[in-house]
């Protein structure tokens, strides 16, 4: 059975925030998390695969999309701040757990969340996201230059980020296959970046992209500490980082899937079929090993009852952690 996808908002103090909803809310929940300069549009191919089985919940961030635009003057556009809505976006529509699919920005966004509400999160699927210092390529100079100083870089960190030839390339990539990518993709986003307001709110918020290097080490120590289930999905075509990203976040997850796909930064342009796979049998593998952990609990719990020390027992499968 196909699901309909519905496009809806939801109030945060005096944000609107648009959301796009599909698949049974009986069922798994994958909550997506996109990138720059995308929303949750980049999404509708998994949308279109995978509402028959998942719950699919895909929010734009304040200043993308079909979210509010609040004037920089008046709003902090910061990663912790994008966090702190979307965090409080999924409690409103009362989702209490759910996988985490993060791309480009939505890293940043969804370790924060994370990290915030471990016990909310099932796993997480990164798709060309970064969360290691190496892992920002060598077109990174200019940025890099635009955080140490701004004023000086402003026009520089613009054109690097925003112009035209940067929009496109972040799809194409190095695919030497050009004509497998639909123009509109990057076009539309050049209109959108270039719609009033929209250079200063994409500027100030990617000037607090420094702020991301900076907790890198925590989201790395969080990993190793914690080891969640992790899919890790790659453009071979990828530009905007550095190649060798996958195998870091499997030197601090050692369980990790790492899957190199037929694509660029938005590989879902080019490789949605796959993606889709990918993305539905790890799904599956993480509920299936859910299930076994509660059907496991349930039985501590009724050997812990009928031994003398069975408080102590019950209190120690409580604590159980949702990344066993």
């Amino acid at each position: 059975m196909k699901y309909a996808t519905s496009y809806r908002t939801a109030k945060i103090d005096d944000l609107s925030i648009f959301y796009r909803e599909a698949g049974p809310k009986s069922a798994p929940t994958i909550l997506l998390m996109h990138g720059l300069p995308s929303s949750s549009r980049m999404f509708e191919p998994l949308f279109a695969r995978l509402s028959d089985r998942y719950h699919l919940v895909a929010p734009d961030y304040p200043g993308f999309g079909h979210s509010d635009w609040p004037d920089p003057a008046k709003f902090a556009y910061t990663f912790d701040h994008s966090a702190e809505i979307m965090t409080r976006f999924a409690e409103a529509i009362d989702l209490s757990h759910y996988t985490l699919y993060m791309q480009d920005y939505g890293g940043p966004v969804g370790f924060r969340m994370a990290l915030a509400h471990p016990e909310r999160v099932e796993a997480l699927i990164v798709q060309d996201a970064v969360a290691h210092n190496e892992g920002l390529g060598a077109n990174w100079k200019t940025r890099r230059e635009f955080w140490a100083d701004r004023a000086s870089n402003e026009n520089a960190l613009r054109t690097n980020l925003l112009a035209l030839a940067a929009t496109r390339t972040r799809h194409v990539g190095s695919d030497p296959k050009v004509e497998r990518y639909d123009p509109d993709l990057w076009t539309d986003e050049f209109r959108f970046l270039n719609q009033p307001g929209q250079a200063q709110i994409q500027s100030d918020l990617f000037y607090d992209y420094r702020t991301n290097v900076e907790s890198y080490p925590k989201w790395q120590k969080w990993m190793r500490e914690t080891q969640p289930r992790l899919l890790v999905i790659w453009g071979k075509y990828e530009l905007s980082f550095d190649s060798g990203e996958p195998e870091r976040y499997r030197a601090d997850v050692p369980d990790a899937e790492i899957h190199v796909v037929d694509g660029g930064h938005f590989a879902l342009d080019t490789a949605a079929d796959e993606i889709a796979g990918l993305v539905g049998d790890f799904a599956n593998s993480v509920q299936k090993r859910a299930g076994a952990r509660l059907t496991e609990d349930a039985r501590r719990r009724r050997s812990a009852q009928s031994s003398p020390s069975g408080d102590q027992a019950i209190l120690a499968v409580t604590a159980t952690s949702n990344f066993e």
